[in-house]
């Protein structure tokens, strides 16, 4: 998939910003991992940024070119990860103008994505 154009320094504001209202738990266990280089560009590069980019293109393109690049897109999320980019499908903060006028059977697809395709 042909990523957007985004300011990864905006993405990793807002990530941050939603580490600080995860549960206990999950912020733990995401705030460890974050903390490691690896780990960070990976989330970003594969989970993130993806995401971002069905976000902001998903309101123009086709069902066809939707359902690739969503079909395309192979992440699998932990719970904790699932909890971080939530809000960014559901229009939080700085995402709120890209998610704005997606279509909502789009965005169900989105937040269904990160239940249920899961790590074991």
């Amino acid at each position: 998939m042909k990523l957007y154009s985004f300011p990864q320094s905006a993405l990793e504001k807002a990530i941050a910003k939603r580490m600080l209202t995860l549960p206990a738990s999950h912020r733990e266990w995401f705030a460890e991992r974050w903390a490691q280089k690896p780990y960070k560009r990976s989330f970003l590069d594969h989970k993130a940024m993806p995401l971002v980019t069905l976000l902001a293109k998903g309101k123009t393109w086709s069902e066809d070119e939707w359902n690739a690049a969503l079909a395309e897109w192979d992440a699998k999320f932990y719970d904790a990860e699932a909890e971080v980019l939530r809000p960014l499908v559901e229009g939080d903060s700085l995402l709120q103008l890209m998610q704005k006028n997606l279509p909502e059977a789009r965005v169900k697809a989105l937040l269904d994505k990160l239940v249920n395709d899961k790590h074991e």
